[in-house]
This record gives structure tokens, sequence and C-alpha cells, in this order.
């Protein structure tokens, strides 16, 4: 069974240079930017707040968007504000979690958990 990659376009009024940024400093409006080639910083709230991006793909920046691929990360990890109220497998596929208020939260847990696109599917 392949599951697919779960990319989550962070998209931002800019996209910021990650030299200098720290998570927790202050910052301006809606912004992204790769960290680290497995962590996203997103201005939410006046402050840098970093975004785990487990899967393969990473962090990867291109014509003014950031990318976050989500697959892999587990309960209790950040999210993105554009990822609010979307769900995802966890990496056994065993269960389904969600991002609420910031935070990606096990919502079910199933036989089987199976993605297409942004589609979940958890079957018992």
């Amino acid at each position: 069974m392949t599951r697919s990659h779960v990319l989550f376009s962070l998209l931002g009024s800019l996209l910021m240079s990650a030299c200098g940024v720290n998570a927790g400093d202050a910052c301006k409006g809606s912004s992204y930017t790769c960290s680290s080639e497995k962590e996203a910083f997103e201005c939410r709230d006046s402050v840098w707040r970093a975004v785990p991006c487990r899967g393969a793909s990473g962090c990867e920046e291109s014509s003014g968007s950031v990318s976050c691929d989500m697959r892999g990360n587990t309960g209790g990890d950040t999210c993105a504000a554009s990822a609010e109220g979307r769900g995802l497998c966890t990496a056994d596929g065993k269960a389904v979690l969600e991002c609420r208020m910031g935070m990606l939260v096990q919502v079910k847990t199933c036989g089987t958990c199976t993605m297409s696109n942004t589609l979940v599917t958890c079957a018992p």
C-alpha cells in the first residue's frame, strides 16, 4: 500500500529568508520560510513558530512559496495556519491527525489509514 506525500503549501504574503531568524523572534504579517531541510518557520500571531516537515520532501522554497512535507509528523507537532482543519495519516497508518489551533491532534484510530491527495480514509 502506497501513501501519498502530504505537502501543505505554505503561502504567505512574503517569502522570507531564514538567515538570522529564530523561533520565538518577533515578525509581522503572515510569512513562511524554510529554516532547514526538515523545518519551516511560520509568522503567526507576530512570532516565528517552527513547523516540522518530517516527510521525504522536507521543506522546499520555490517560486515564492514554501512547501512543507508533513508526512511522518506526529501528534503534538505544530502545524501551519494553512493546514488548519486538514487531516493526515500517522506514519504507521493506524490513526488520523488533524491540525487544530496550530497543533496536530489525533482524531481517529484506524485499522488502516490511507490518503489520496488531501482525502483521508480511515477504515476500521
